[in-house]
Formats: structure tokens, sequence, C-alpha cells
């Protein structure tokens, strides 16, 4: 979800919705569609490294998803000034930067043999296929944002609020209709493709699609992480949608922190606050909270996520003797594989 004042369109552009109607400059309207030229091309690659494998050309396979790694942190770090400029968020902006030496790490391990990384590069590969569409296929990224925008605005009417959805410049009806005279800020918001969960979605469909375990345990836990990831977002995109027009952290201590030290329009902070702070720290508890439903249901994905823990701390871990859980290949095997 972004902050604009009310009154003003937005303009989108592959993908990326920006505030305001300043025109995208060619190097950003270019840098955007490397961003989603380097994401297709390294899900692809990981794709082909994977049936590579299947079929038994092992050393292709790892060279192949070695490049894929590499090219999905590249990705990540044509991310990094919209997270920083545009959506004005240290989490996303760090998590961004880290993302390119990580991934790197990923496919050295890879390159030297720790085949076990393949069953982590399918479920990226899966993530990827839940998610590039819905960011590059305008009709199904339309059907996105409308329809949490219009579940937004449901929201809003239960606790009293009744706007109205405006379309903007994008076409989109997504944007909230509040009236800048009677607000606090005059500012309003209007829902993005972050703001429709679906890159939490892509997270848990590509860890539980990647695993091997019984279809009734595997849909149950799709069921379980969407329908909450789903529910959690509505309550996120109401507080956000609230708090921002009606000045809930405009405090005058916060307004000068925010713009002293952060360089935020006074007009801004509450969304700020609200969207960069507030719900996307509760977003990494409640993350935590589906992850460890999904693994009581299928704890086959431990396998995976220790994979994960091997590449950001160097650490070999046994999730499931700490969840006292029996180890279950997610492959359908027994043991580790190395």
């Amino acid at each position: 979800m972004l902050s604009l004042p009310a009154g003003t369109d937005t303009v989108s552009v592959v993908g990326l919705e920006r505030a305001g109607t300043t025109a995208l400059t060619p190097a950003i309207f270019s840098s955007i569609q490397l961003t989603d030229v380097l994401a297709w091309v390294s899900i692809a690659a990981f794709f082909v490294a994977l049936v590579l494998r299947w079929q038994g050309a092992f050393e292709p396979a790892r060279y192949l998803a070695t490049g894929a790694w590499v090219t999905f942190g590249g990705f990540w770090l044509t991310m990094v000034p919209y997270y920083y400029y545009e959506m004005q968020s240290p989490l996303q902006t760090v998590l961004a930067l880290v993302a390119l030496p990580l991934c790197a790490y990923a496919g050295y391990l890879l390159w030297g043999g720790r085949d076990s990384l393949f069953l982590l590069t399918k479920a990226i590969a899966f993530m990827g296929l839940i998610y590039l569409p819905a960011e590059t296929v305008p009709v199904f990224r339309a059907w996105l944002i409308e329809t949490t925008a219009v579940q937004t605005h449901y929201g809003m009417e239960l606790l009293g609020h009744s706007p109205g959805i405006n379309e903007g410049a994008n076409g989109y009806e997504s944007r909230f209709d509040f009236d800048p005279d009677e607000t606090v800020t005059g500012r309003t918001t209007y829902i993005i493709l972050a703001c429709t969960g679906i890159g939490s979605m892509a997270i848990f469909g590509g860890l539980i699609a990647a695993v091997k375990a019984p279809l009734r345990r595997k849909a149950t836990a799709f069921v379980a992480a969407i329908g909450i990831i789903w529910l959690l977002n509505l309550f996120r995109n109401v507080f956000i949608g609230l708090a921002s027009p009606w000045g809930w952290f405009q405090q005058e201590w916060l307004v000068s922190i925010m713009t002293t030290y952060m360089g935020a329009e006074e007009s801004r902070v509450s969304f700020l606050v609200a969207h960069n702070y507030i719900a996307q720290s509760l977003s990494v508890v409640a993350l935590v909270g589906i992850t460890y439903l999904v693994v009581k249901i299928l704890p086959e994905v431990l396998e995976p996520l220790e994979e994960v823990l091997f590449i950001l701390t160097g650490n070999e871990y046994d999730l499931f003797d700490a969840l006292g859980k029996d180890r279950v290949r997610a492959d359908g095997g027994s043991g580790h594989d190395n």
C-alpha cells in the first residue's frame, strides 16, 4: 500500500506503482525492465536446472542452478532503489541488499557439491512461478489489486469509514477516496501488488509445492497458510488505510524524528510509521507463526528451511530433532544429502 495526497492519481509501469504524476525517467524505466528480465531469467533457469537434474545431467544442472542463484541475487539488487526511494522502507532495503551475497553464496555452495540445495532451488522456482505472473500479467495483477481494495474498503466500513474507491490513472479501482479537507493529513492510500499478500503466499506455496508428501497434508498446509495470510493482510491494509489519512501517528516527537533524520514529508509520517515499522515488524512475527503451523502439518518443509539456515549461518541445524519430529526426507528418501 502506498500513500499519496488525496486527489493525486498513480502511474503504473511494468508492475511497480508510483505515487504522483511525474513521469518516470528513462533510467528508472530501464531499471524496472531489467528487474522483470532478471526475475524471469532466474526462475526459468531454476526450472531448466531441475529438469536437467531429473534427466540425470547432474553437472550441467549444478552449473546452471549456480548461475540462476547469482542472477536471482541480481534481481533483488535492482529492487534496492525502489525500496529505498519509493517505499522508504529500511527493512525491505536491507533485505534486498543482503540478498545478492546470500544468493551468490548459495550458488557457490551448489557449485561446490551441496546438492541438498536443489530442494531449496525447487522451492524458489515454484515461488517465482506463483509470483511473477501476478506481477507481470496485467489481467491477473488488476484482479488481485482491485479485489484486495474492495475487501479492504469493506473492512473500513465495518469500522465506520466509507470513503469509496476511485480509479487511478493506472486503471485500477484501488484508491480510497478520502476527502482531504476532512482528514488530518490530507492524504490517502492506494493498493499495489505488494498489498495483496501474494509475496507471502508465494513463499509458502513454493515451499509446500517443492516437498514430497501426501497430497492431503500438502493441501491442508496450503489452505491454512493462504487463509491466514489473506486475513492478516486484510487487517494490515485496513490499519494502514485508516492510520494514514487520520494521522494516528502524527505525534510531534515522531514527526520531528521522521522529518529530521529520515527525510520524510510531515504529512506522510503516520503512513510510514504504520506501514514501514509497525506493519512490517508484525509481518515478520506473523510469518514465523505461520511457518510453525505449516511445519506442524507438513514437517517435510523443515528440510529446505535447514538449507536456509545453513546459508545464513554456515552451520548445520537439525530442525527435526529440535522440534521433536521424525526426520522425513522432503524428496521421499531418508537421511541427508550433501
